[in-house]
């Protein structure tokens, strides 16, 4: 029997996915921003010191042409001196960044001239940047710490606005559900916001509201259909007892029998959908109801109860065995005209669709129906039964109501009907009675 779509396990939440995103983008924002300031901060604290070393080698050849000596932060041809700075090949000045200072790690920056023509000394300068690169250091520790506190601020808040909008999501989708399950009645209602979640919502529910009219419209014509018919239906019945005995007369009996049944299974079906039936449950032992259902049908089948306790084979499988007539009456509470009905339908399917032999087995609360036949067709075991609808051809002719009849009576009662094919072939229908 098909079933609504449900979530898959395992699935990540919305919720975990939209937090995920925002603490990413937040992520990539904060290192973006973070390098742009670090590079900008970087280059513009190796600008200002090669000005500082431009200009202080400016003022110091200035003083040193004035007055022949040298001031405290100048020197003549230091053996720190840049490699780039050493030989100057005009009488300019010049800036190098340095590296670092002997015996320690500042990192400095180099301005030089030559205080005359050639072969002249190199008069040189130098401006240390060490305090400057110690505060972009903290400037970056800021901004990291800073980073992190908005990505711990902004995380929550961005998963508390996810499952408002997945509450939102899965609002629709039970909605969705419920409708799939044949609840026509489902609906979302209004949602906050106008977003496309609303719409979404909106759309659902006009969706149910137009299936819910198309589905009532057909339930009410084929309830219609199947009340005008029962009594012309009678009368030809009637009218054929008359007929004299002979070929032609049981011939037009058996049709007519054959309409009648239909007509009845239509007004069935159109109650089933309407949801006007309520079970008489009273408790009543399942084997002796099953045995009965079956002996009504008048189709070879072989009834076996099974002992709700299961013995092990040689080869590990699990075999039932016959059951003591104290353990095999187990008593249910359920309506036996109902469960009569499906397992009437469910032996009468077996025999037209499939083949012998055709097995009934009751254990404990179950019934399995289960045929040697080509089996169910895989667009049934999708979408479950189909009224007037067969399936594949070499399942044989019919209506396809009795599977339809069965699954609704079993919904009725409470019960699990599932569809399945053996490994080996074959049809197996699988009733599951309430506790």
């Amino acid at each position: 029997m098909s079933s609504p779509l449900r979530p898959r396990r395992g699935r990540v939440p919305l919720r975990w996915k939209i937090a995920a995103l925002a603490a990413a983008t937040a992520c990539t924002v904060a290192v973006v921003v973070g390098l742009l300031v670090h590079a900008w901060t970087a280059h513009e604290i190796r600008y200002r010191a090669e000005r500082q070393a431009f200009d202080g080698v400016t003022s110091a050849m200035d003083v040193y042409r004035r007055t022949g000596t040298l001031p405290a932060d100048a020197w003549l041809d230091p053996a720190e001196l840049p490699f780039a700075l050493r030989n100057p090949t005009d009488g300019e000045r010049h800036v190098s960044y340095g590296g670092s200072l002997p015996g320690s790690m500042d990192p400095t920056v180099w301005g030089a001239q030559r205080v005359g023509g050639p072969g002249s000394p190199v008069l040189a300068v130098r401006i240390t940047i060490h305090a400057d690169f110690r505060d972009l250091y903290r400037l970056d520790m800021t901004m990291a710490v800073a980073s992190l506190i908005a990505l711990a601020a902004t995380t929550p808040l961005a998963f508390y606005g996810a499952g408002l909008l997945g509450r939102r999501l899965r609002r629709v989708s039970e909605t969705a559900s419920r409708i799939s399950a044949g609840d026509l009645d489902a609906r979302t209602g209004p949602t906050r916001g106008r977003d496309e979640v609303a719409d979404i919502a909106a759309t659902v529910d006009l969706m149910a509201d137009s299936l819910s009219r198309r589905l009532r419209t057909e339930r009410r014509f084929t309830a219609d259909v199947a009340h005008e018919l029962r009594t012309p239906v009678g009368g030809m019945l009637a009218a054929a007892d008359l007929l004299p005995p002979g070929e032609t007369e049981d011939l037009l009996r058996a049709r007519v029998r054959d309409l009648r049944g239909l007509v009845e299974d239509l007004l069935e079906i159109s109650r089933l959908d309407a949801g006007a039936e309520e079970p008489l449950r009273s408790h009543v032992p399942l084997a002796a109801v099953v045995a009965e259902a079956v002996a009504r049908t008048g189709l070879d089948t072989e009834v076996v109860v099974a002992d709700p306790r299961r013995t092990a084979t040689g080869d590990g499988a699990e075999a039932a065995e016959p059951a003591e007539p104290a353990q095999a009456a187990v008593t249910v509470e359920t309506d036996p005209r109902r469960l009569e009905r499906i397992v009437g339908n469910l032996v009468v399917n077996a025999h037209r669709h499939g083949a012998s032999p055709v097995r009934v087995t009751v254990e404990g609360r179950t019934v399995v129906v289960r045929d040697h036949g080509p089996g169910f067709p895989p667009d049934l075991l999708i979408d479950g039964p189909r009224r007037f609808h067969t399936g594949a051809k070499e399942r044989g002719s019919g209506h396809g109501l009795g599977l339809t009849i069965a699954q609704g009576q079993a919904r009725v009662l409470g019960a699990e009907l599932r569809l399945d094919n053996a490994p080996d072939g074959g049809a197996v229908a699988t009733l599951r009675l309430p506790g």
